[in-house]
């Protein structure tokens, strides 16, 4: 099945940066109108600077950069409105905490912002009715494969000509009776990718909860948007994020908040972090790759493919630590204590987790993050895909250096199921829960206690 996050990631920058033109733009007009001239000093373009990067930041962590596809366009109103607010309230108490507020004319400031919200408000509406205007014409439209146990009620539910304008086209309903049918014959998965489908509705009742369970499970090696639509109203006790798409509730099994401008955010995290932490490595690289070469010979580098984002495979590199032997990729032997293959410099290495550090230049190509899901031999996805739940789902972002899992203490050898299942456990709540913050955290922690660990060897 496609992947689920083109359009979003491409727009939400896009949008952010007409945002903040259009402070700045409100700062210049605000300026002429108080003062006769658009002309401004210097302590007035530091401030408008700093209030167009303070409104986008809003904007950013109170989700109004998020898909608009299946928004109300007063949805957005609402939002922006919302964030505006919010920037409003951290100028006003920077401008009070750091005794500057004498310094900026009351009037402009008050200028400013009204042009500001009339500003994004005409670029919302504008943005809304154009690509309203789009769908109406069959462009820029998801997908849609609705499972249903009633279609022509699916069909009064979701009438076609109201979800086109809202960014979505049904692709098909299909009974539960036919999937039940497929899962059973297990060709669900090549029934459904006949429809090219961009996400998987569930509209299903609540008491079909064991069948929704074998649809997830069957979806669980795919990456495809799944949410659920149950004859419920009241969803705020369900254990998932409740989301508003279309019109209707929906529960939001399998959507990952980095997505759109997150996604951005993380990749600029990911440059940011890695070009400062490349510059410092290197040196040590330098030296651990001259030791090697003294010490044992072979290549520096160890190179093999996993896993990336969506499943895409990509050669990940390491720094060797163990003797060079022969051993097919599709049958890899994790590195347990004591091993006789690692080397001496290779087990000093592996204790302090240096041998990680070419993973940086990983980083800065665009195949890994710095935190994320850890990547695995292939070999191994395709052991534990069938024996762990939702295992695969580990793939709808990238992987990363460092993770929950690993400053949890889930690192090293996985000689048992149960410790693959609080990994993955790990590395689904940090998918599910993403954000700067935790990113941040999770590297603060593994700065502290997550280079040695008592099980990597």
């Amino acid at each position: 099945m496609p992947t689920t996050s083109g359009y979003r990631a491409t727009f939400a920058p896009i949008i952010a940066v007409i945002d903040f033109s259009i402070v700045v733009g409100a700062s210049i007009l605000a300026h002429a109108i108080r003062f006769g001239s658009p002309t401004m000093e210097t302590k007035f373009q530091v401030l408008s600077g700093g209030v167009a990067l303070l409104v986008v930041f809003c904007l950013t962590i109170t989700g109004a950069y998020d898909s608009w596809r299946g928004r109300r366009l007063l949805t957005l109103f609402k939002r922006y409105s919302l964030s505006l607010g919010l920037s409003i309230a951290l100028l006003t108490a920077f401008l009070v905490f750091t005794r500057t507020a004498i310094e900026f004319s009351r009037l402009w400031l008050t200028y400013m912002i009204l042009f500001i919200w009339t500003g994004g408000v005409a670029y919302r509406s504008f943005h809304y009715l154009y690509f309203k205007s789009l769908r109406r014409s069959g462009k820029n439209l998801r997908n849609i494969l609705v499972i249903t146990t009633d279609g022509n009620l699916s069909k009064a539910t979701f009438s076609q000509k109201d979800i086109t304008l809202t960014g979505y086209n049904i692709a098909a309903y299909i009974s539960a009776h036919q999937i039940e049918a497929s899962i059973h014959a297990a060709t669900m998965i090549n029934d459904l990718k006949k429809y090219q489908a961009d996400e998987v509705w569930l509209n299903l009742p609540l008491n079909m909860g064991s069948f929704i369970t074998d649809i997830i499970y069957e979806l669980r090696h795919e990456t495809v948007d799944i949410r659920f639509f149950p004859d419920l109203e009241d969803l705020q006790l369900l254990n998932h994020k409740v989301s508003n798409t279309a019109g209707h509730y929906a529960i939001d099994i399998s959507c990952t908040p980095l997505d759109g401008i997150n996604r951005w955010l993380k990749r600029l995290e990911d440059l940011i972090l890695g070009v400062a932490i490349g510059l410092l490595i290197t040196p040590l690289c330098l030296m651990i790759a001259l030791l090697m070469k003294l010490t044992d010979p072979g290549p520096v580098l160890f190179k093999q493919h996993r896993h990336g984002r969506d499943g895409k495979p990509f050669k990940v590199y390491k720094f060797r630590t163990m003797k060079l032997y022969t051993e097919d990729e599709d049958n890899v032997t994790q590195a347990q204590k004591n091993d006789f293959r690692v080397t001496k410099i290779g087990s000093f290495l592996r204790r302090t987790s240096l041998d990680e550090l070419p993973q940086f230049f990983n980083v800065l190509q665009g195949r890994m993050s710095i935190v994320g899901p850890r990547p695995h031999a292939l070999i191994h996805n395709e052991y534990y895909k069938d024996l762990v739940e939702s295992y695969m789902w580990r793939h709808k972002v990238k992987p990363g250096i460092t993770g929950l899992a690993q400053i949890r203490g889930y690192r090293g050898e996985t000689n048992t199921l149960e410790k693959m299942e609080k990994r993955v456990e790990c590395d689904l709540e940090y998918i599910n829960n993403w954000s700067l913050w935790l990113d941040i955290k999770i590297i603060l922690l593994t700065t502290l206690k997550g280079f040695i660990n008592k099980n990597a060897y």
